[in-house]
């Protein structure tokens, strides 16, 4: 190994989780919503509900076990540590493959596909759809260090990604994402696609084309639709974070119901969690699991330092067309799920377009983790077919 990339454990000391609990006992509520459902944000009956959990039943040392069962390692990349998970296959067909989250999500959404990547053949699966998998917290992260100059971009992620591939011993390699995931997804794509030989997203960052402007087929219609409903009714939280993520930061910093409320109502909105006419991100994925998310943006005070992604790339997004062979699955409930035309318009080489599959939303990893592998092999099989490999 590399001399520069160190073991990483995670053992968070007792004194700061007795203090989350103490802090959890003194919360002061606002007054119940006006509505009786998410119109108005998290109904206070399931903020109680989670608050009186996370106090008293909740296990962090559960889940820090969990993470600890994957081998975590931390590198310094252009003086910035970046926190990440390595597990390599057995299979000697395996492929270098990096998986990168969003906001807010966090590494351990691909915690569960490992097993599943690395050993195919355990779980239904051919040698040659194994991969060696990483996946690294984004800067400001997590557990990864926090900038504390700007500059960091999504476009200098990608070059972070490259950076880390290469001192991993991994000179070409796949790339995969979703969120901001996608971002730094295309980004090396577009601008590493020597070192990034494929990519594969579940957020397609496309535009329409002025024809299909003028006759949208029904695809693009009920993208369009749902962007029209993101731009009126979710895109508050971007706002805020894209313009002022350092004061934001403050309330998320001291109040552990205010952190947790900001993540978990996204999970409420971006899941495909509706049953009966009833939204409850509880449907899509369990409690703890959500609470697990939540932590680890509470024990890092991470709620500025991830705004700041925000602020730094969401109001300039990169439109560059890419060469880079794509894959894109679009599950039902993402929040911009684009076309198949819109997407031949950026993606000069799509090999492999899906938006067609029975549920899950924008945390497809989380939600849907046997669909989203199956979505993976059968993008690889179509670079196989195509001729591309790395």
């Amino acid at each position: 190994m590399d001399a520069s990339i160190k073991p990483f454990h995670i053992n968070i000391d007792e004194a700061e989780l007795e203090a989350l609990r103490q802090r959890l006992a003194m919360t002061r509520f606002p007054e119940a919503e006006t509505v009786e459902d998410w119109s108005q944000g998290m109904p206070l009956s399931y903020a109680r509900e989670l608050v009186d959990y996370w106090q008293h039943d909740y296990d962090w040392r559960r889940a820090e076990a969990q993470f600890n069962h994957w081998p975590q390692f931390i590198t310094t990349l252009d003086d910035l540590p970046v926190h990440f998970v390595h597990v390599r296959s057995p299979h000697s067909t395996a492929r270098p493959l990096i998986l990168t989250h969003g906001w807010p999500g966090s590494f351990m959404e691909y915690l569960a596909l490992i097993p599943m990547l690395t050993e195919p053949t355990n779980f239904g699966g051919q040698p040659d759809e194994a991969f060696h998998v990483v996946i690294p917290s984004l800067p400001g992260y997590g557990f990864s260090g926090k900038p504390i100059a700007p500059g960091c971009s999504i476009e200098h992620i990608a070059g972070l990604w490259r950076q880390l591939m290469q001192r991993l011993g991994y000179p070409r390699f796949f790339a995969h994402g979703g969120d901001w995931g996608s971002a730094v997804t295309h980004a090396l794509a577009a601008h590493h696609a020597d070192a990034c030989r494929a990519a594969h997203v579940t957020l397609p960052i496309l535009q329409p084309t002025p024809e299909s402007l003028a006759a949208p087929n029904e695809e693009e219609k009920d993208a369009l639709a749902a962007y029209e409903y993101y731009e009126r009714w979710g895109a508050g939280y971007s706002k805020q974070q894209s313009t002022r993520p350092q004061t934001l930061g403050y309330s998320l910093a001291d109040s552990p119901v205010g952190q947790m409320t900001w993540i978990v109502e996204k999970f409420a909105d971006w899941t495909d969690c509706e049953e009966n006419g009833i939204r409850h991100p509880e449907n899509a994925i369990d409690r703890d699991t959500l609470l697990d998310n939540v932590m680890l943006y509470w024990l890092n005070n991470a709620g500025a330092s991830s705004a700041r992604l925000y602020w730094e790339s969401f109001n300039d997004p990169d439109m560059t067309p890419i060469d880079c062979p794509m894959g894109v699955s679009v599950f039902p409930k993402e929040i911009f799920r684009g076309s198949e035309r819109w997407a031949r318009h950026r993606y000069r080489q799509l090999v492999y377009w899906q938006n067609q599959l029975p549920r899950g939303g924008h945390f497809a990893a989380l939600e849907q983790p046997d669909t989203l592998i199956s979505e993976i092999r059968a993008w690889r099989h179509a670079l196989s077919d195509a001729g591309i490999d790395i």
